[in-house]
């Protein structure tokens, strides 16, 4: 899997794509400004570790006339572009903050279940989890390194992995917005009873997983999301290159939280082009206790005290 463009540096394994936004860390001294509670800008340094983590109007504006000029360009993006509105906006996405939201991931065999409440800057793709049964038990994602806290706990899994893969999931279509992202259209195909776009998004030579890829079902009338399809290969599982083998994971239900259209939960199968809706699920995941938390302010996503960097 592979993380917005506009990181800094290659990320958990979303991977990829190493893009300094020049809107976020090069602003003009004019757009050093956050948004005060009547929406008016004020002089406050959004870059502040005690500014909201929530970007400034003009920021947001910028970034979202680049996308919407970019993706207009050729079909596949037009497609994406009609997906990203059908589902909310890129403007809202962006304006109404941190997305925090509680993901339950759980394999139907072997695995292990992972069951975190997390926040994620969805400007810079930053985030931080905590169990639900134990708030103490956290890690998360800074931008520069991954870390874990208490430095003694062993969750079990890759956390580096992890950090951000549950939001590049509930983030779909948003994320793949970014500049370091091609598509192309390959036709329509039936999508469990939808007729869909196909959209295969690459991200060429870049990141830490340049070989990941997603194939998007788009509904071709209403630019809703059905389904995608993926592969990881995130070095660490494949130090000698290669990757996962191809699963289709379903977006089932929706719900719109302030402006944003989200899936209720998702299946996961084994890619089969031959298999039919009878096929075997091998993972669920819920999603729940979604909101935007326009309050939260850059430390918090910061690394803590008492935790250790994860390698």
């Amino acid at each position: 899997m592979h993380t917005p463009r506009y990181q800094l540096r290659a990320i958990p394994l979303l991977a990829v794509v190493l893009f300094l936004w020049s809107g976020c860390a090069t602003s003009s001294a004019a757009d050093q400004s956050a948004d005060g509670p009547d929406g008016a800008e004020t002089s406050i340094d959004p870059n502040a570790p005690d500014a909201s983590a929530r970007p400034p109007a003009s920021w947001v504006d910028q970034r979202v006339a680049e996308a919407e000029s970019r993706l207009s360009e050729d079909r596949a993006g037009r497609i994406l572009l009609k997906s990203i509105k059908a589902h909310g906006g890129l403007k809202t996405w962006y304006r109404n903050g941190p997305l925090r939201f509680r993901y339950d991931y759980v394999p139907q065999g072997d695995g292990t279940e992972r069951d975190t409440l997390q926040t994620v800057d969805t400007w810079r793709a930053l985030a931080r989890h905590s169990l639900p049964e134990d708030a103490s038990k956290q890690y998360g994602w800074n931008g520069d390194q991954a870390w874990k806290k208490p430095s003694s706990w062993k969750p079990g899994y890759d956390v580096r992995f992890w950090a951000l893969t549950p939001y590049y999931f509930v983030g779909m279509p948003f994320v793949l917005a970014d500049p370091g992202v091609n598509l192309t259209h390959e036709g329509r195909a039936d999508m469990m009873g939808h007729d869909c776009h196909v959209i295969r998004a690459t991200f060429g030579e870049v990141g830490i997983s340049p070989d990941d890829f997603y194939v998007l079902y788009i509904d071709a009338e209403s630019g809703h999301l059905h389904a995608l399809r993926y592969i990881v290969s995130y070095p660490k599982y494949f130090p000698e290159g290669g990757h996962s083998p191809e699963k289709l994971m379903t977006y089932d239900g929706r719900r719109t939280v302030d402006g944003i259209t989200f899936a209720d939960s998702y299946r996961f199968f084994m890619w089969d082009p031959k298999a039919t809706t009878d096929a075997k699920v091998v993972t669920r995941a819920d999603l729940s206790n979604v909101s935007f938390e326009a309050d939260v302010l850059n430390r918090y996503f910061n690394i803590p005290d008492g935790a250790k960097v994860v390698e």
